[in-house]
């Protein structure tokens, strides 16, 4: 088993896949609407699907927002350089919520962006050390 891909309702499918092609650098890799049942579907990520995991966005077309509840966490990300991955995506327009630095409690060096939508992305520097 290996796991496929992760889904996310979206309130509006454009400005998502703006945010996760333009911002975070994914590539759109497949997309369709399938109006009989009034949704749509995209995929992106960082490489093919047949060996990498992706995130699915639906938008159903009637609903504009989520609420997102109190069980949602994040998706996470490892990144090379966290502070230049933060610093690309604030210019790309992407909102830091949390600021690089180490996680309470350990050493791990972490910081989020949220998307459109109010999902948390989770970066993490990829490397032991500490930048």
């Amino acid at each position: 088993m290996r796991m496929l891909h992760t889904m996310l309702r979206v309130g509006n499918l454009e400005q998502s896949l703006s945010f996760y092609t333009e911002v975070l650098g994914m590539r759109l890799l497949r997309r369709r609407d399938y109006p009989a049942g009034r949704f749509s579907l995209a995929f992106v990520g960082y490489g093919d699907e047949s060996d990498h995991t992706v995130i699915e966005l639906t938008h159903n077309w009637d609903i504009d927002r989520y609420d997102l509840g109190s069980g949602y966490g994040h998706v996470a990300l490892g990144v090379d350089d966290i502070h230049a991955t933060c610093h690309g995506i604030a210019a790309r327009g992407g909102r830091i919520t949390r600021q690089p630095g180490p996680m309470k409690h350990g050493s791990t060096v972490i910081a989020f962006v949220d998307d459109p939508d109010g999902y948390r992305i989770e970066l993490i520097q990829l490397s032991s050390r500490v930048p």
